[in-house]
């Protein structure tokens, strides 16, 4: 009797003779191409990122189920496919911990607390991704490559440099792990002829995307400018591999139709107008928040049911809800930024400008010198010195009296080796070079340890010292001007601060003195 009863399970609902295991080892078999570049464009860091990823998806799943006492659910693959699509899409030089959290977020809260496997209601490698750019906004936007930070092509073509279109294509230039067009669009095509996905999806979304940067884009039907733009920011990962994903994507042809159009829409929007030009992520996630309404307004009538006894057409109240819900938050916190974006600004000017005063308190005025201006351009925006590890000078002034004269100089550096993200401060220097003070504009490290950098008896070791490079003394009782006493438990905020200073002052004596 039990064998006549029909199975009802939740998606993903495969219509052809495939298993979900099956679907997933193919996803991971269109991967494996983008995945191995990566590891020969990047080296061991990024087969290190890429192992850490998949582990923490697979272990967290796990857990969860030992935890819950539930089925073991590692053999449908859905994890490891979540850990690879989430690895592919940071880049090689983000601290290690960040690919744990984002496997461990992307499983569990995207995941498992939705019920699992066809539950959730957005991709949890897409939902993991927006949360470490959010969370980790500085490490996830580094995309040095030995030491040397360089422009993406999208922050390249919107500075009007010169992009080279087969070093993109063919996954040369900066990005995440995974950001071979050439070997995604050859994985994409696998997953196609081995029938895990159907073309309506990349097709439209891809369609959508182009003729939106085409009307609005600024430069026309020029395909070069187009090229660059597809061939960059996840569009095509996005299009074969996220937007695709079988539980987030609506059931009928005419509704992926749609949904494809929607991304390919909010690609364009976000990439013109957005502040961020790697978005598609965003894109797909609010995506994803329409398919319950595409499914609900394209299902098909079902077998059995006689004209009139079935409303195929009926209001969605609940997807309509969470639709407008999703559409009003997000509107509003889109008001609330281009209100304050401009108040923002100015907040940031004038704590930069009180920063430049606090280490240069005689002048009464900031003014730019051709020489130091010179000397940044022709960093482009890369590391300074690898001695020092990887600092950037954002900026230098003069500071002058109210004769003219000059009272000193002031030197922005950032170092990204920082232990929780990115550190800037301003060195002031006397015109012989001594240095005056630091001030921080820029501290984000651990309250209580790395933050004590920010203290008066840690910053006052630098105040009067001429010196051409200090030294760190993690052991503490230094006998030296030029030696600083570490914070104690913060050897490497420490360490970062006084690589900071020590560039500030390799730069002053290359351009000044």
């Amino acid at each position: 009797m039990t064998d006549t009863l029909l199975n009802i399970s939740s998606s993903p609902h495969i219509r052809k003779r495939l298993t979900v295991g099956n679907v997933m080892f193919q996803v991971i078999l269109a991967l494996i191409p983008s995945a191995v570049f990566g590891i020969y464009r990047y080296g061991l860091r990024a087969f290190l990122i890429i192992a850490l990823t998949v582990l923490s998806t697979e272990l967290t799943e796990f857990l969860f189920d030992y935890i819950s006492k539930k089925p073991n659910t590692l053999k449908d693959g859905s994890a490891a496919v979540t850990g690879l699509l989430l690895a592919l899409s940071l880049s090689h030089s983000v601290p290690l911990y960040i690919p744990i959290l984002g496997g461990i977020f992307a499983i569990l809260f995207v995941k498992c607390f939705f019920g699992g496997l066809g539950k959730n209601f957005m991709n949890p490698a897409l939902a993991a991704r927006c949360f470490l750019l959010i969370s980790f906004g500085s490490a996830m936007t580094n995309f040095a490559v030995d030491g040397v930070s360089s422009a993406t092509p999208l922050a390249a073509l919107q500075a009007g440099e010169t992009v080279s279109l087969s070093d993109v294509f063919l996954g040369f230039s900066n990005g995440v792990i995974g950001s071979s067009p050439l070997l995604l669009v050859i994985g994409g095509l696998i997953l196609l002829a081995a029938g895990g996905v159907t073309i309506e999806i990349p097709a439209s979304c891809l369609i959508a995307f182009t003729a939106f940067m085409a009307l609005f884009g600024g430069k026309g039907l020029d395909p070069h400018y187009l090229m660059i733009h597809i061939c960059s920011g996840g569009v095509l990962m996005g299009a074969f591999f996220m937007a695709t994903d079988p539980v987030t994507s609506p059931m009928t042809s005419a509704g992926q139709l749609l949904y494809g159009v929607i991304i390919g829409v909010l690609f364009g929007l976000f990439r013109v107008k957005g502040t961020a030009t790697d978005s598609g992520s965003y894109a797909i996630i609010i995506a994803n928040l329409f398919v319950p309404l595409i499914d609900k307004m394209r299902v098909r009538k079902p077998l059995g049911y006689k004209n009139g006894e079935y409303r195929e057409h009926e209001f969605p109240k609940a997807a309509f809800n969470l639709m407008a819900i999703t559409l009003i938050a997000g509107l509003t916190l889109s008001s609330v930024y281009l209100l304050t974006k401009d108040a923002i600004q100015q907040q940031k000017e004038a704590a930069k400008a009180a920063s430049y005063q606090a280490v240069c308190p005689v002048a009464v005025d900031f003014s730019s010198n051709t020489a130091m201006d010179n000397a940044i351009q022709a960093l482009n925006g890369g590391v300074y010195n690898e001695n020092y590890g990887k600092t950037y000078i954002n900026e230098a002034v003069v500071g002058t009296a109210s004769d003219g004269s000059v009272t000193g100089y002031v030197i922005s550096v950032t170092s990204a080796d920082g232990f929780d993200g990115n550190i800037t401060l301003s060195v002031g220097l006397a015109p012989d070079g001594t240095v005056n003070s630091i001030s921080f504009t820029e501290l984000n490290e651990t309250a209580g340890m790395g933050m004590r950098c920010g203290d008066d008896e840690f910053k006052n070791q630098f105040n009067g010292v001429k010196t051409n490079a200090f030294l760190l003394n993690k052991a503490g009782g230094s006998t030296s001007d030029s030696e600083i006493d570490s914070v104690s438990g913060a050897s490497i905020s420490s360490g970062a601060v006084v690589n900071a200073v020590n560039t500030a002052l390799a730069f002053f004596a290359e351009t000044v003195g």
